[in-house]
């Protein structure tokens, strides 16, 4: 039983390890996106259809 509040103890460390790692690479700017915007203007831009506004047409009575 011991062994896994250990286990558990350790796995925690870890996690906290992991998430403090991701944290300080988006802080330095790691998974910035330096490449799309330079090339941005290369790509086609798709057209957009506008839905026309017909409303929808119901019973009365």
């Amino acid at each position: 039983m011991s062994v896994i509040y250990i286990l558990l103890a350790i796995s925690i460390v870890v996690a906290v390890c992991f998430f403090f790692a991701f944290v300080m690479a988006v802080k330095k700017g790691q998974y910035d996106d330096s490449y799309t915007p330079s090339v941005r203007m290369l790509f086609e831009d798709e057209l957009v259809k506008e839905k026309s506004d017909k409303s929808i047409l119901t019973k009365k009575d």
